[in-house]
């Protein structure tokens, strides 16, 4: 397949490897595109495994709606339960980093016979980056969210520091080129940082435990996500959970494709 429609909206699709193998589904994060599992993806498939690789709402024109509670949580986890549909598929193994994380750990919430494994990168269950909030100092390391709420401005300061930002916190000069000219593309700034404005109406109902095989991989150098949320991650896990602690920072896809792919298949058993 190489798009699906969901709820009037079209997404674009990498559909590779073998096509008769276990699927696994990739989600990308913020501000990323498909190509962030550029590395990762042939890993998977030397072991046997098809995947799938949405481009996420907001990313591309033709799934980009305007009204901010569009990107809350429950839309975002209904867009992976319809690419399942519409790839004719039961169950599949998840994986998501940044946003695409927390998208994952809400599919695996609140539909678990869709989802045989979870692998998460970067990103702690939803309930433990709440708790961490008071507690845990991760507040001061999510202090942009509550700037990415406001109008206009964010896209004006991101717009323009947005190449020197990505090469500051070690992505790749590859992907900072690759990523800044998709965010340069009408409309594609806003409808991505939407997800961020899409977190007042999320939570209804609340990610709450996952009940899946779930690994959970944090780069202890993440200047974004910090250690209280990720130490408090397995609390919310009621399945057999591995977590997997990297010496790198926030880009796991893309800087270190091959623990990823190491994570990926240990949890899929291959």
């Amino acid at each position: 397949m190489d798009r699906f429609t969901r709820a009037g909206l079209t997404f674009q699709v990498r559909d590779e490897g073998p096509p008769d193998g276990e699927t696994v589904v990739l989600l990308h994060g913020w501000p990323q595109d498909g190509s962030a599992f550029d590395t990762v993806v042939p890993l998977l498939h030397a072991s046997g495994l098809r995947t799938l690789v949405p481009a996420q709402r907001g990313y591309t024109a033709t799934a980009r709606p305007r009204a901010r509670r569009a990107y809350r949580t429950e839309e975002t986890a209904a867009d992976v339960v319809g690419l399942l549909d519409a790839a004719g598929l039961a169950q599949v193994h998840l994986v998501g980093h940044d946003w695409g994380g927390a998208q994952a750990w809400a599919v695996a919430a609140w539909h678990p016979e869709r989802v045989l494994s979870l692998t998460v990168l970067s990103t702690p269950h939803p309930a433990a980056m709440a708790a961490s909030l008071v507690t845990g100092g991760q507040a001061l390391r999510s202090w942009y969210m509550g700037l990415f709420q406001l109008p206009v401005l964010p896209e004006l300061l991101v717009g323009r520091l947005l190449r020197r930002s990505l090469a500051d916190i070690g992505l790749p000069a590859p992907y900072v080129e690759a990523y800044a000219r998709t965010m340069a593309e009408p409309g594609a700034l806003t409808g991505s940082l939407n997800w961020y404005r899409g977190l007042p109406f999320s939570g209804r109902p609340a990610v709450g435990p996952v009940r899946v095989p779930t690994t959970y991989v944090w780069g202890k150098d993440d200047p974004a996500l910090g250690r209280a949320a990720a130490e408090r991650t397995q609390a919310y896990v009621q399945a057999p959970y591995r977590f997997v602690e990297l010496d790198a920072g926030h880009w796991l896809p893309e800087t270190r494709p091959e623990d990823v792919a190491e994570a990926v298949l240990a949890r899929v058993g291959r």
